[in-house]
């Protein structure tokens, strides 16, 4: 946002739209402490036009909540961006969830967690925005995909062509 503001010269609008369209969010934890928040006082003296953003950013989403939620402020509180106590603090999960296009968990088990504890308010908020996406890459992608090569010598070794992309226990036989 900040680039395509100050740099690209960008209204909000368009910055916004771009960043939205850009960015997916993938969630690595179901536990809320491990979730960063970062001190709005640091931001202040460190990134200042960013906190300047993130507060534009947190305004526009609230607008929305308050249209969504009219007169549940408790519930505007708790998915608000910032986190408001003796220290304010940025809460850069929700920040990622809501300058996204898509949240991904990385297993089916993980995204229903997300979708029932930590973030279940934001499922409700934006119902199919948090997706299943097995983390990892496989290795029939990997190494049949991207390296053909590779893999056809795989097939010649093993005296079959592709059966071992289906059957990953053959490749124990490169072993002898």
């Amino acid at each position: 946002m900040r680039l395509l503001i100050d740099v690209e010269m960008l209204t909000y609008s368009q910055a916004w739209d771009i960043v939205y369209k850009t960015f997916a969010y993938t969630n690595h934890t179901v536990l809320p402490e491990a979730l960063e928040k970062w001190s709005v006082s640091l931001f202040e003296k460190l990134l200042p036009r960013h906190l300047e953003l993130i507060y534009l950013i947190n305004h526009f989403y609230i607008e929305k909540l308050k249209q969504k939620y009219p007169g549940d402020g408790e519930k505007i509180s708790r998915m608000s961006i910032i986190e408001e106590g003796y220290e304010k603090k940025v809460r850069m999960a929700y920040l990622s969830i809501v300058c996204s296009h898509t949240v991904n968990g990385v297993a089916a088990l993980h995204t229903d967690l997300l979708k029932k504890t930590i973030f279940s308010e934001f499922d409700a908020l934006y119902p199919n925005k948090i997706q299943n996406k097995t983390n990892g890459v496989t290795p029939r992608r990997w190494l049949h995909c991207c390296n053909p090569g590779l893999s056809e010598l795989i097939g010649e070794v093993l005296g079959c062509v592709d059966e071992w992309v289906t059957e990953l226990d053959q490749l124990e036989q490169l072993r002898h």
